[in-house]
């Protein structure tokens, strides 16, 4: 079994998709063991719940097609936005300010590999060759330096912008909305100066 998918689901986590994603992108593409080291000491809320994802999926592996541990990688991790909680929070002057209580759905896929994901082997040096003293009186030479690469210079082209989005126009149109604008021309006035 070449390539085996095994996909795991928690669906209604109640926490910010925004908030899961930052977590989900430390363990994208890294071994099981080497996600659930970064999991374990990630210092966010979204940790624990998604150390509890990976190790199911792991047990959907190992009962569900005899996988060992060591050959799986976490592939893909899609967090998607959940079913959002509208509360209201009462403000001043009878108004009322929406709360979103926002919820996500995680879905993971474990991928396996027919050997054993290794973490980084750490490579011996090869012998080196003993130095000898006429090797170290010898002077290096050095090598004449290498001239800069020169960058192309292109011509700069210049497309022309509509007339709302050069700030000139900006400047003109907010200046009439604010003070200098209409309020000078009120007819009612609710206190006498």
């Amino acid at each position: 079994m070449a390539d085996t998918k095994i996909k795991a689901k928690l669906n209604h986590l109640r926490l910010s998709p925004r908030k899961v994603r930052l977590a989900t992108r430390l363990i994208a593409g890294l071994s099981v063991v080497e996600a659930q080291k970064q999991l374990q000491f990630l210092n966010k809320k979204a940790a624990l719940p998604l150390g509890k994802l990976l190790r199911s999926a792991v047990a959907n592996a190992e009962n569900n097609f005899s996988l060992p541990k060591d050959t799986l990688k976490v592939e893909t991790i899609l967090v998607n936005a959940g079913p959002t909680m509208k509360r209201w929070l009462p403000r001043a002057m009878g108004r009322a300010t929406a709360i979103r209580k926002r919820t996500c759905q995680i879905e993971l896929t474990l991928i396996s590999a027919s050997q054993p994901l290794t973490t980084k082997a750490i490579k011996k040096p090869a012998s080196q060759p003993a130095v000898t003293q006429d090797k170290l009186k010898e002077k290096p030479k050095k090598s004449s330096p290498v001239a800069p690469i020169e960058k192309e210079k292109l011509p700069k082209q210049t497309e022309k912008r509509p007339y709302g989005s050069s700030p000139r126009a900006k400047k003109r149109f907010f200046s009439r909305q604010t003070a200098g604008g209409n309020l000078g021309k009120k007819i009612f006035q609710r206190k006498s100066i």
